[in-house]
């Protein structure tokens, strides 16, 4: 359970990192210039947009409370949508790097993509930087808010309320983060950094949650 969550962790914070760079990268003139509205049925380098947030993260600690039951089917239901996600992302960028990349080798999702990446050295589109704006903005699917809670979903997910095992979740996606970094190979943006610490909170507010409810028997 831990190494899916910080997997999962891992992915989220290179994810980010890449839409802050995107954002700013340039963009190909020609493209911006020539654009014309794509047909619907053809994805191009233009990602999905952001699903809502699931119900079940409405309720504070309401996943923790789950049965073992549901608490799977969520899980399941979260890597799906997480991994189909992870689909249209990678395909977005292959589509991007196609003949940008020097050595065009590496595999979707490899340590060499996020490498290449994380480098700089490749331009995007203007739809696919203004996606990228809105993936990171405030309510976007790899903004803050988005991320820290899909990533507090997971671990609750996995661990219930079982605070041993939530203490082992917040450590996994803390490694994932560090896992990320390496991978980038240099400093991680700011939004990876409060993305953690974001998540953390909810973590920390957890387990005061938990002493509150001793303190008060």
């Amino acid at each position: 359970m831990s190494s899916t969550i910080s997997s999962i962790a891992s992915t989220s914070g290179s994810t980010n990192a890449y839409q802050v760079d995107t954002k700013s990268a340039a963009t190909k003139q020609a493209a911006a210039e020539t654009k014309q509205a794509a047909p619907a049925n053809d994805v191009a380098a233009v990602y999905e947009k952001s699903p809502a947030p699931t119900d079940a993260s409405k309720g504070i600690y309401s996943i923790n409370k789950m049965s073992e039951a549901d608490r799977s089917a969520l899980v399941n239901q979260l890597k799906q949508e997480e991994a189909n996600r992870m689909e249209s992302f990678n395909k977005m960028v292959m589509d991007t790097v196609l003949g940008q990349s020097k050595s065009y080798s590496f595999a979707a999702g490899s340590d060499d993509m996020w490498k290449f990446l994380a480098s700089g050295d490749y331009t995007v589109d203007a739809a696919t930087k203004k996606q990228a704006e809105e993936d990171i903005s405030e309510d976007g699917y790899w903004g803050v808010k988005q991320t820290s809670q899909r990533l507090f979903d997971f671990a609750s997910a996995l661990a219930g309320d079982d605070e041993g095992m939530m203490a082992k979740m917040q450590d996994a996606i803390k490694q994932g983060f560090k896992d990320a970094g390496a991978v980038w190979g240099k400093d991680l943006p700011d939004i990876t950094n409060q993305t953690l610490d974001a998540t953390n909170k909810m973590f920390d507010d957890y387990f005061a949650s938990k002493k509150n409810v001793e303190g008060s028997i």
